[in-house]
C-alpha cells in the first residue's frame, strides 16, 4: 500500500492522526502545501465531512502560520468577506473550509461571490480503492478487530464509496463482534452490514 503521510512532515498536532494521501485527495495536499503559489492569500478547501478537511486545514495552518474558518457555511457572509479582505492585507493564508465551492455553495453577497470565484479550490474526493482499504484498516486497528486482508477487499468491493460509510461499517462491525463473541468474517460481514442496509441484501449481491 502506497499512501503517505502529507508531504515535508508537515508539524501537525502530535494528538492529531496521520493524514493518508491517495489520488483521491493529492491534488487537494499539493494545492495546500504549496500556498506561496495561490494567486490570492485565499483558498476553499471542499469535502465530504468526516474526510479529513479539518485534519487537513489543522495541518496547514501549522505548516504556514495561517488561519482557517471551518465550517464556513455556519458563518455569516459579511464576516467571510472581512476575513477574505484581511488576509490580503495581511498577506497571511487564509483556508476557509466548506461542503463545497460556488455555485454549489449559494453566496448571496456579491463582493464574496466574486473573491471566492477568484481563490483557489483544494477538493478532497470521494475516497479511491487505496484509501478505502487504508481508513478500514486504521479504523478496524482502532477497535482491536482482527480484520483479515480479504475482508477488506470484500468490503471495498461492495459498501458506499464514502468517508462515513466506512465508519458506519466500521461500527456495526464493531457491535456485532461484542454482542456475538465471534471472530470477524466475510459471512458475518455479509449479516451485520445487510441487516444494516449498509450493503445490499444477499438476495441482490454480486459475487
Amino acid at each position: 500500500m502506497s499512501q503517505i503521510a502529507l508531504p515535508l512532515e508537515w508539524p501537525a498536532d502530535p494528538r492529531d492522526e496521520e493524514f493518508l494521501v491517495t489520488p483521491s485527495n493529492a491534488r487537494a495536499a499539493h494545492t495546500l502545501e504549496h500556498w506561496g503559489a495561490w494567486p490570492v492569500m485565499t483558498a476553499l478547501l471542499t469535502g465530504p465531512r468526516k474526510s479529513g478537511r479539518s485534519l487537513l486545514a489543522r495541518i496547514f495552518a501549522s505548516k504556514s502560520g495561517g488561519a482557517i474558518i471551518d465550517d464556513a457555511e455556519m458563518r455569516s457572509e459579511t464576516e467571510l468577506f472581512h476575513a477574505w479582505n484581511r488576509a490580503q492585507a495581511d498577506r497571511r493564508p487564509l483556508l476557509i473550509v466548506a461542503d463545497a465551492a460556488p455555485p454549489e455553495w449559494r453566496i448571496k453577497l456579491p463582493d464574496l461571490n466574486s473573491r471566492l470565484g477568484a481563490s483557489p479550490i483544494a477538493a478532497i474526493g470521494a475516497p479511491d480503492d487505496e484509501l478505502m482499504r487504508a481508513l478500514l484498516e486504521r479504523q478496524f486497528l482502532r477497535r482491536g478487530l482482527d480484520a483479515r486482508a480479504d475482508l477488506i477487499d470484500w468490503l471495498v468491493a461492495r459498501i458506499e464509496r464514502s468517508h462515513i460509510a466506512v465508519m458506519r461499517t466500521v461500527d456495526a462491525l464493531d457491535q456485532e463482534v461484542l454482542e456475538r463473541r465471534k471472530r470477524l468474517s466475510i459471512p458475518l460481514a455479509r449479516t451485520t452490514l445487510a441487516a444494516a442496509a449498509l450493503i445490499p441484501p444477499p438476495s441482490m449481491e454480486i459475487e
